[in-house]
């Protein structure tokens, strides 16, 4: 049975978690890290 569909937030804030398989780590230096947040940040127009 599939997932019932997210509700949409009126503030527009939303928490976003991502976690590997068996508590892996997700980037592998810091620097994938960094990319990936300033990218989220620049999709989301606070950059």
């Amino acid at each position: 049975m599939p997932r019932a569909a997210r509700e949409k937030s009126p503030t527009g804030y939303y928490h976003i978690m991502a976690r590997g398989i068996n508590k892996e780590k997700i980037f592998k230096d810091a620097g994938l890290k960094k990319f990936m947040k300033a990218l989220l940040e620049t999709q989301l127009g606070k950059n």
